[in-house]
């Protein structure tokens, strides 16, 4: 079975971002090529995550619309809602209210959580501890600085980060990006964080700190980020599997018609070459985002 934790789609055509290399704008995928694209990978079961700030997406996916395609394709979807930490200027009550509400109408957790504001902003904290309350895990991705980009901010060293699993221990947090992924390496320079940064892993990462350290936090292997951190560097990547076997998901952040996906590629490659078990690729694909999300594996 595999279980892809991160993926987003809209209802009909959406636009999602600019593509400065082919000088365009592209759209979202749809729900129903998404849903296609599932079956003719393989993959059983997909979160879909709503996109509500307005810095990740140039029109946004609303947890409603997430709702809708959850409706239609209720054995394929598990849907996530996302109200932005900002949302009525940060009011615990109204962001208390929607998420309960949310979660009565079946959404697993909280994200991908993308507004431009500090990780341990008053707000964000706010988010963080109802959150924590209804047992709803996070899905945030980090940003490098404030502007000019999306995702909650922190540092080198993640201290921002750190700060938030200590404060909420019950809380579940699923890191992703590129400043999240390109602290896997101990030699890693602030000019590379929002980058894919290359070559031999060194020992010392701040992520393999935390996830040591910290039992509530997950580490999402989507987008070209997550895929990059375990392929690198193939030797470390392999150990880094097998260690946080049981911290790690597996996801593509499938958002685009056509996109590659290539961590599903290597990850059965290397089962199939035996230098990765059937164990801990089982635990990957599925096993821990079912445990983690309380979801059905049928």
């Amino acid at each position: 079975m595999i279980v892809d934790v991160h993926t987003h789609c809209s209802l009909n055509y959406r636009w999602l971002s600019y593509d400065p290399i082919k000088n365009t704008h592209i759209r979202f995928i749809t729900a129903p090529e998404l849903i296609e694209r599932a079956e003719k990978e393989g993959i059983d079961k997909l979160v879909v995550l709503p996109l509500e700030s307005p810095e990740s997406s140039i029109e946004p996916v609303t947890t409603r619309e997430v709702l809708e395609v959850y409706k239609t394709y209720e054995n394929k979807v598990v849907p996530f809602c996302n109200p932005d930490p900002r949302l009525n200027m940060g009011s615990k009550r109204d962001l208390e209210f929607i998420l309960e509400e949310y979660k009565k109408e079946g959404c697993k957790g909280v994200g991908e959580i993308t507004a431009n504001i500090y990780f341990d902003d008053e707000r964000t904290l706010n988010l963080f501890s109802i959150c924590e309350e209804l047992n709803l895990p996070v899905l945030f991705h980090i940003g490098p600085q404030i502007g000019s980009c999306y995702g909650l901010v922190d540092e080198v060293g993640l201290p921002r980060l750190e700060k938030c699993l200590k404060m909420f221990p019950n809380l579940m947090f699923i890191g992703h990006s590129q400043p999240f992924w390109a602290e896997i390496s101990g030699d890693l320079k602030p000019e590379q964080r929002n980058s894919y940064p290359t070559g031999k892993i060194f020992p010392g990462g701040r992520l393999v700190e935390l996830l040591k350290n910290y039992q509530n936090l997950y580490a999402d292997l989507s987008a070209y980020s997550g895929y990059n951190a375990i392929s690198r560097d193939k030797e470390f990547g392999i150990i880094f599997l097998e260690d946080f076997q049981d911290k790690l998901l597996f996801g593509t952040d499938l958002d685009q018609p056509n996109q590659e996906i290539p961590q599903l590629k290597y990850l059965r490659q290397l089962l199939e070459e035996g230098l990765l078990s059937k164990k801990v690729y089982d635990k990957i694909m599925y096993k821990n985002v079912i445990k983690l999300l309380n979801i059905s594996s049928v």
